[in-house]
């Protein structure tokens, strides 16, 4: 699989380069944050708050909307799901890492084939904003010795319990937290937690790109 740069034209339909915020105190934060063996993901990180810059950034990210500053870290290759909010997603890493995107305009039928995945390459100390019509999911390490530390900025209580029953059409049964909606691989975790199964094709996997 190509790694793309997030600097290149095929980023654009995905998201954009943030420039122009202070970044160095929530990166010294984020270098505090566990580093697990599988991925730990955490919605809100007060250490990541605490930061110098952290509540002047969060509020122009989000217009003066509420706003949480969590972290994704550990080691990763699979793509296994992709999920989309109702607003962007912002990502910073202290290491080089690797985002799997697809586009919610590719969902035919309630379903989505992984061969419309592409992989985008972030580097270390630059915010990425992922939009809301992105599918993203767990990031992937570009080293694995490093693994990676990722601050997920999202709209506050985003990926927080909240899982209701049923639903009036095919994007409802998706929603598997707040405001969370998730497409699963067959061969996913989460899939066997009862996630529905609607990525088709192959559950990508990107060491061999390594």
């Amino acid at each position: 699989m190509e790694f793309l740069s997030v600097d290149s034209e095929a980023f654009r339909p995905y998201g954009r380069v943030v420039e122009g915020y202070p970044m160095a105190g929530l990166l010294e934060a984020l270098k505090k944050t566990p580093l697990p063996e599988g991925v730990g993901y955490v919605p809100r990180e007060e250490l990541l708050h605490a930061a110098p810059e952290a509540a002047a950034v969060g509020t122009a990210l989000y217009g003066g909307m509420p706003f949480q500053l969590g972290w994704c870290n550990g080691h990763n290759t699979r793509l296994n799901c992709l999920e989309y909010h109702r607003d962007s997603e912002f990502n910073l890493g202290t290491e080089d890492f690797i985002l799997l995107l697809g586009l919610e305009s590719d969902i035919r039928e309630g379903k989505l084939d992984t061969a419309t995945v592409k992989a985008f390459k972030v580097p270390a100390g630059v915010l990425v904003e992922v939009y809301a019509t992105s599918l993203h999911y767990a990031p992937c390490h570009a080293d694995p010795a490093k693994g990676f530390r990722v601050m997920v900025a999202l709209p506050e209580n985003t990926n927080t319990d909240y899982r209701p029953q049923g639903g009036a059409n095919a994007a409802d049964r998706l929603l598997w937290a707040r405001n969370k909606w998730l497409l699963a691989h067959a061969d996913s975790p989460e899939a066997k937690e009862g996630a529905v199964v609607a990525l088709t094709g192959e559950n990508i996997d990107i060491a061999r790109a390594l």
